[in-house]
């Protein structure tokens, strides 16, 4: 109970130090952020005016309590927002940390390293590329670090020296030849600092960066360059099992893998690691969902936007970390609340991220057409709890959104099948097949990792399967949803799919009324490969064994196991999906 009352204070603890910064004046972008990777556009680190007291930044609570990197300063209070700087990078708030450092080199202007943090977090991270524009900035950074090596340990200057190896002296030249440089350079600095797990963290990080979200091939194998990447964090986890980059970058490297169970531990001790960091507290569940653990997902994402909401609406900050980082924790609280059978919980943050998406009112831009899919998840969920009339009540979209329109009218198709009125469902697919060739979504892709076309194609081989279901046309419904979890499994990896949710689950359903039992086991065990202990599948897993003869006591070991998963359902299942 003391955790529950304390928990609020130590929050407002967090924040309270923003309200005195909203005196301050408004702050220019240093570049405009452009869509590239996974859950966030370009870094966009922007510029700060200084407050009445002079400070551009305050000292958040829950980040450096037990953590500091020491670097060569006579300041105790720049050693403070050197080390928050550097906790907030590791929590991925790229544009706060370069508050933090140059609120750091303004304490003490000859503190070198506080001008290396800034180039630090000017450049590109797993999450998204360097704008070309933040270049110069980062150029500066390293001149400014450069002039006052004097000051410096040996170490420092190295570390300095090696991030001058990081960027091009043109935005026009190739950067990618400059990143190799720079992470064969930390290497090199690692092998002779071997001790420093901070080192060791950024070392892992700068070669992750050079393949975001492309260290594991579909069938969970490692790609070429991954074994050296798993090494060195492996081995600065046996150092140090509770540093905070490295269970980070760790989480990342291993979720896609064949084998995400080994971080489950350290993920466990992130949970509580860096309280006021919403992005560190958020990432176990990264494991969570791909271990079966959508509770744990769920419980983590809670904490994590309780957090980040209060960051936002206090400190009103702008650049990625509000717009991407922040619903995306609503985002993966939809996923593993739907995951556990938690229709409602799933629907509540997926409209909350919705109309967070709409308040911002980027995604009208025509380079921010990602944050559109935002948009759709409450639909998505919707259609998975079988919320009919919900789905009906829905608003059309605008004619300028046509993704937005296509997963809309997807959502109503299938409402309609659920109601009986096929005719309705056959209008609705009807518009979605020609929108499944609109050039404007055809352009848009889902964070460049998965095109909007390929979600559309796969709503509309769904739609259809049901329809012929409905139609009692088994044989054809079958078939076309074989057609769409073929579609489903050629998606690229994203947390959470970027299809919402799997097609097994229906397809499952519709063979075991085709009797095609044996086949439904093996449709329920593949998608339990994918979505480990998923409450959906065990189900139907459960009614496939019931059905075969003598299989009644591996029919009995899955209901516990469904069980077990379903504890925290707010519904009831008699198959793979909701029977309504």
């Amino acid at each position: 109970m003391m955790r529950t009352i304390l928990f609020p204070i130590l929050l407002f603890i967090l924040f309270a130090g923003c309200q005195s910064r909203q005196a301050m004046k408004s702050r220019a972008p240093v570049g405009q952020a452009v869509p590239l990777s996974f859950c966030a556009p370009k870094t966009v680190v922007l510029d700060t005016e200084p407050g009445p007291d002079g400070s551009l930044t305050p000292l958040f609570w829950g980040l450096t309590d037990h953590f500091s990197y020491p670097v060569s300063t006579g300041s105790k209070k720049a050693q403070k927002f050197f080390d928050q700087g550097l906790m907030l990078a590791y929590g991925f708030n790229h544009a706060e940390a370069a508050r933090s450092f140059r609120e750091a080199a303004r304490l003490d202007p000859e503190c070198a390293m506080a001008y290396w943090g800034l180039a630090y977090v000017l450049g590109p991270n797993y999450n998204a590329g360097m704008d070309p524009n933040t270049l110069p900035h980062a150029l500066e950074a390293i001149e400014a670090a450069r002039a006052r090596m004097h000051n410096c340990t040996a170490k420092e200057q190295l570390l300095i020296n090696t991030i001058a190896k990081r960027y091009p002296k043109s935005k026009d030249e190739d950067p990618q030849p400059y990143y190799q440089a720079y992470a064969d350079a930390l290497k090199a600095a690692h092998r002779q600092y071997p001790d420093d797990l901070d080192l060791a963290a950024m070392t892992a990080e700068a070669l992750m960066d050079m393949h975001p979200w492309d260290l594991w091939e579909k069938d969970g194998a490692a790609k070429a360059w991954t074994p050296e990447i798993i090494d060195l964090i492996e081995g600065t986890l046996a150092k140090d099992p509770r540093h905070p980059q490295a269970i980070h970058l760790y989480v990342h490297a291993t979720e896609a893998s064949g084998n995400p169970e080994r971080a489950i531990p350290y993920a466990k001790t992130l949970e509580r690691l860096v309280p006021g960091s919403g992005h560190l507290v958020h990432m176990p569940s990264h494991t969570y969902i791909n271990t079966g653990q959508y509770h744990e997902g769920t419980l983590a994402n809670e904490r994590a936007v309780k957090i980040d909401s209060l960051y936002v609406e206090t400190c009103h900050e702008g650049g990625i970390y509000p717009l991407a980082y922040y619903p995306h924790n609503w985002h993966f609280l939809a996923a593993c609340a739907a995951l556990e059978g938690r229709g409602n919980r799933a629907l509540e943050a997926s409209r909350y991220m919705a109309d967070y998406v709409v308040d911002q009112k980027l995604m009208y831009e025509p380079e921010m057409a990602t944050l559109q899919h935002y948009y759709t998840i409450p639909w998505n969920i919707m259609v998975k709890f079988a919320m009919w009339d919900e789905i009906l009540a829905e608003k059309k979209p605008d004619d300028g959104l046509p993704y937005l329109k296509a997963i809309w009218e997807y959502a109503r198709g299938m409402a309609y099948c659920g109601k009986g009125n096929l005719d309705a469902a056959s209008q609705s697919l009807k518009v979605l097949k020609t929108l499944e060739t609109d050039t404007t979504i055809a352009k848009m892709t889902i964070w460049e990792i998965n095109k909007a076309t390929d979600i559309v194609r796969i709503a509309r081989y769904v739609l259809e399967g049901e329809m012929a279901y409905r139609q009692g046309k088994l044989p054809e419904s079958i078939r076309l949803l074989k057609q769409a979890v073929d579609y489903e499994d050629q998606l690229n990896y994203n947390e959470p799919p970027d299809w919402f949710f799997s097609v097994r689950h229906p397809l499952g359903h519709v063979l075991l009324e085709a009797g095609q039992y044996r086949e439904a086991e093996n449709v329920f065990r593949k998608d339990l490969e994918e979505y480990k202990e998923n409450g959906w599948a065990l189900m139907g897993l459960y009614q496939s064994l019931a059905k075969q003869h003598g299989r009644s006591a591996d029919a009995n070991a899955v209901l516990k196991r469904y069980k077990n998963a379903w504890q925290w359902a707010d519904i009831k299942l008699g198959s793979s999906v909701v029977m309504n």
